[in-house]
């Protein structure tokens, strides 16, 4: 799902990922998904498909604040039951960009870090020099909101590990 509400798509699309996860796991146990995607102005940027995309991403981030959702979904199943609980939340930080110049731009697109990164950027290497400053979760912009799956899954840490199937 790529576009409609923000919220929405990025719960939408962790849903799917978990159900994913967990056909692929054999149908039981627990199952995470998670979507991150970046906001401004309540409209989805997505990931950029080619350098003109990251640029334009970058151009217009430039400057501004923007909101980086983290869309969780934690499947769960009760014992005694086949059925999936489900819980789910969604993660806000907002970020700042510095206000870009056309050489910092041309280099982080010559990086290639982009690829593959909502709004086209990855906080976490080199596009850290593009930032000003975030508000929220710094985890949550990497990709995985770490408080929020915890939040979600208090019984996470010291739970039995399961028998992984090859």
């Amino acid at each position: 799902m790529r576009s409609g509400d923000p919220d929405v798509v990025v719960i939408e699309n962790a849903r799917r990922k978990a159900h994913a996860g967990r056909t692929a796991a054999g149908g039981a146990g627990l199952a995470l998904g998670v979507d991150t995607d970046v906001a401004l102005d309540r409209r989805l940027l997505g990931k950029p498909e080619d350098e003109d995309g990251a640029r334009a991403r970058l151009e217009t981030l430039s400057g501004r604040t923007h909101e980086v959702l983290g869309g969780v979904v934690l499947l769960d199943t009760a014992i005694g039951s086949e059925i999936p609980v489900e819980r789910s939340a969604i993660a806000r930080t907002a970020v700042t960009f510095n206000d870009l110049d056309r050489a910092t731009i041309d280099l982080y697109v010559a990086s290639g870090e982009w690829r593959d990164r909502a709004g086209g950027y990855a906080i976490q290497g080199l596009g850290s020099l593009l930032v000003a400053g975030l508000q929220g979760d710094f985890s949550n912009v990497v990709g995985l909101p770490v408080a929020l799956v915890l939040q979600l899954a208090p019984n996470l840490i010291g739970r039995p590990k399961a028998k992984a199937k090859i």
